[in-house]
């Protein structure tokens, strides 16, 4: 099968091409495992961290790719979920230890044995990969495979950031950047809270506009201030700079929510400016996302279906996955990008 490959972490403003096409053998399925004959992959900010060595992969070469939408070729020994030829999609979330204390109240999310998909085992930048069944999910039918391929992550984990953020009809939320997550939260934000005001801070005009586009009442650079305090905020950024930002626009009270599974080191020292009067006071709250659980995909597939929530998406070929993840590095954004496979 053809695949495109990480050997060794990279940094993308010295290599611009850090995958490698590759031609390996096809996986087999083991005990209640499916595989897939991969159609589209989502590209995520997340595949940045794992180039750049943020979020390690535990062993090289690894196959990156976590939102995997694709038609099941063949099913292991006791894997009886899922037709042959049905289709379903693969999360971040690969598996987990299925015991501890956090699995048995379906908090998978936070188990020590937590495996991520194209980081831990293999993913989805290729033409097949393999899952556990009962981490794949069923695929709306009103969702085309290229639209549904950003809502296993960049979705669902919006659909936890925004249970976190705690958010009520008629409050206000803020979005630190605009990409394939938060244009997707600000659409749930309007079905769920139609009496909610969205405020963006994004550093590009062009998101900026965007964000218009979809409904926000202002839109601004991550350093301006907006006309009203916000309740709650959700960062999607990798950077330090818009943590210290967005806790200066919190009303009294209100949360910010960090949906990064890692942050750059470069603006590390702008922590140094925290104001605790000013930034920290007044019962605010900082909260992390740590991955998704099961239960996120499932909900927010039904939820989105509902709606429905289209998310804005630009395909490339699977060739092209390194122009995709330099283009996201460089903020060249306007929705979700998706690699075609198959």
């Amino acid at each position: 099968m053809k695949a495109m490959v990480l050997r060794k972490t990279a940094s993308l403003s010295e290599n611009k091409s850090p995958l490698e096409p590759a031609d390996l053998p096809i996986p087999v399925p083991q005990e209640k495992e499916i595989l897939i004959k991969v159609a589209v992959c989502g590209v995520c900010h997340t595949e940045l961290d794992e180039i750049e060595g943020r979020t390690l992969p535990p062993k090289f070469p690894i196959i990156p790719g976590h939102q995997i939408v694709g038609r099941v070729e063949k099913a292991g020994k006791n894997a009886n979920r899922f037709k042959t030829g049905g289709r379903v999609g693969i999360a971040w979330i690969h598996s987990a230890c299925g015991e501890c204390k956090y699995c048995r109240i379906g908090m998978e999310n936070l188990c020590n044995e937590f495996k991520a998909t194209g980081r831990d085992a293999d993913g989805g930048y290729a033409e097949y990969t393999t899952v556990p069944e009962e981490y794949a999910y069923q695929i709306p039918d009103v969702f085309s495979d290229a639209e549904a391929a950003p809502l296993l992550c960049a979705g669902a984990i919006g659909y936890r950031s925004l249970r976190l953020a705690n958010l009520k009809d008629g409050e206000n939320i803020g979005f630190t950047g605009f990409g394939a997550s938060a244009h997707l939260v600000l659409k749930m934000v309007k079905h769920q809270y139609p009496r909610a005001k969205s405020f963006v801070f994004s550093r590009t005009k062009t998101e900026q506009a965007f964000a218009k586009e979809l409904g926000a009442v202002w839109a601004g650079n991550t350093d301006e201030t907006p006309p009203e305090k916000l309740h709650a905020i959700i960062d999607t950024t990798p950077a330090w700079g818009p943590v210290v930002e967005a806790l200066k626009n919190l009303e009294h009270g209100g949360r910010l929510v960090i949906n990064a599974i890692r942050k750059e080191e470069a603006d590390k020292d702008a922590l140094l400016t925290l104001d605790y009067t000013r930034d920290l006071w007044m019962e605010k709250e900082v909260k992390s996302v740590a991955n998704i659980t099961r239960r996120d995909v499932e909900e927010f597939l039904r939820m989105a279906a509902e709606i429905p929530i289209r998310p804005e998406v630009r395909e490339y070929r699977l060739e092209e996955a390194n122009t995709a993840l330099l283009e996201l590095k460089e903020r060249k954004i306007r929705g979700a990008k998706v690699l075609r496979i198959g």
